[in-house]
């Protein structure tokens, strides 16, 4: 398990993120284009040296082309996979493997949103089908509140185990100049919140921002003459359980039970060898069920964990250093955002940078609950 994967030998070579909360006048494709150029630059490249072309946007069902066709490029390979906010994560595992095989040379992966400054209209999956839609459920907030609900029942979760989660988030973002919401909360602000879709209230809910974000990958022997501190990719893996949460066996187990397992041994590390963890929060329920599902405490103890702290600054396991989609941004899909805080952890230029921090774990999640995808990166000391 995780045998194949090439481990250490493609990196991160540069990043970028652009428009972060908003950026009024410009159309996703715009956003995503100028964090690409961003990215570019910082790995020391110029567009011409990309030849793999990896984007997501929420409006933009062709946007492979489109961002070819905007940068003048004729790309070897371009990819559009939709999952969600997973989406990034596996777009990595794709370049891992191309570039390794010698199919590629260059990646760019990209994404950018307008959704907010776009009246906060984003193009989306999030339609019930034929089996929820007799409910009337809230896309996409019901299904996780679904999820909440079944923590709550089977292991006495509360609504203060989830207002700790993002009271913690805040906390980050009020020592991050990017971050988009900043200012006091407390767990009583969450408690007293609008309910949405019960028990998810607004507090418990991701913002609504614009934002872009990219990041070149390619061979880690040449990232290491492009920067510095390129960030190799020492592991990861993607696992889809179900589309619709109603189809899953279990709502309190999610897909990442396997995708962190396969990432960890594909990096040859457990859950014990994070310095930091950087965690897909587009609802409060998300960190615990993640924490839990990929091995940071035992299932049913994940609200008590973030209850007790540990994962607010200052706590003993960093998550969601930036402020996570809670309250750094969120412009409609946020794994890439995720990555890019690992990355900028290990090469020690986070906003709120952990000290010697040699392994980053960042995880995104599509859907509802549907796609999980993981992925581990390292600094050069680890490979």
């Amino acid at each position: 398990m995780g045998g194949n994967f090439p481990r250490g030998r493609t990196a991160i070579a540069g990043y970028a993120t652009y428009g972060m909360g908003e950026a009024p006048g410009h159309s996703s494709l715009e956003i995503a284009a100028q964090a690409s150029l961003r990215a570019v630059a910082d790995a020391g490249l110029n567009m011409a040296d990309i030849d793999g072309l990896f984007i997501c946007l929420p409006d933009d069902f062709f946007a492979g082309m489109s961002l070819a066709e905007y940068f003048g490029l004729s790309p070897r390979f371009t990819d559009n996979n939709r999952t969600g906010g997973s989406s990034f994560m596996c777009h990595m595992i794709t370049a891992a493997m191309m570039i390794d095989a010698g199919y590629i040379d260059t990646a760019l992966i990209a994404y950018g949103s307008n959704q907010r400054t776009n009246s906060g209209k984003l193009a989306s999956a999030f339609r019930p089908n034929a089996w929820d839609l007799p409910y009337r459920p809230l896309f996409p907030v019901s299904p996780y509140a679904l999820a909440a609900a079944r923590h709550m029942h089977d292991y006495g979760t509360t609504r203060e185990h989830m207002a700790a989660v993002a009271v913690a988030a805040r906390q980050w973002a009020n020592t991050n100049p990017e971050a988009f919401a900043k200012g006091p909360l407390s767990i009583e602000d969450c408690l007293a919140a609008r309910m949405v879709s019960s028990p998810i209230s607004v507090r418990d809910c991701c913002l609504v921002t614009d934002g872009g974000a990219a990041i070149v990958m390619t061979r880690t022997d040449r990232a290491r003459g492009l920067h510095p501190k390129p960030v190799p990719l020492l592991g990861a893996a993607a696992a889809t359980w179900w589309n619709s949460i109603a189809q899953a066996a279990d709502v309190t187990t999610t897909s990442a039970a396997e995708s962190g397992p396969r990432a960890y041994a594909a990096a040859g590390l457990g859950p014990q060898d994070m310095d930091v963890v950087q965690l897909y929060d587009a609802f409060t329920i998300n960190t615990i069920l993640f924490l839990e599902d990929l091995g940071f405490c035992p299932k049913g103890e994940g609200g008590r964990f973030v209850a007790d702290g540990h994962i607010a600054p200052g706590g003993s396991l960093p998550v969601n250093t930036n402020g996570g989609g809670l309250s750094c941004c969120h412009p409609g899909m946020y794994g890439l955002f995720a990555i890019i805080e690992a990355a900028r952890q290990i090469r020690g230029e986070a906003a709120n940078q952990m000290p010697d921090v040699h392994v980053a774990l960042a995880h995104g999640n599509g859907g509802t609950l549907s796609s999980q995808a993981t992925v581990i990166l390292g600094s050069l000391a680890t490979i």
